[in-house]
C-alpha cells in the first residue's frame, strides 16, 4: 500500500513539473486517498497490536 502511495506521489510531482495538470491532479488525488488509508490502517494496527503484559 505504501509503495502505491509513493508511486502516485512521484507521478504527481513529475506530471506537475512537466505541466500535465490533468494527470497531476488525478495522481495527486489517488495519492491523497492512499495516504489517508495508509495512516488509518497504521493507527488501527497500533491500537489492536498492543497486548497487555
Amino acid at each position: 500500500m505504501l509503495r502505491w502511495t509513493v508511486t502516485f506521489i512521484v507521478l504527481a510531482l513529475i506530471a506537475g513539473v512537466l505541466g500535465f495538470t490533468g494527470i497531476a491532479a488525478g495522481a495527486a488525488s489517488i495519492a491523497k486517498i492512499l495516504f489517508i488509508l495508509f495512516i488509518i490502517l497504521f493507527v488501527i494496527s497500533l491500537l489492536l497490536g498492543k497486548k497487555p503484559v
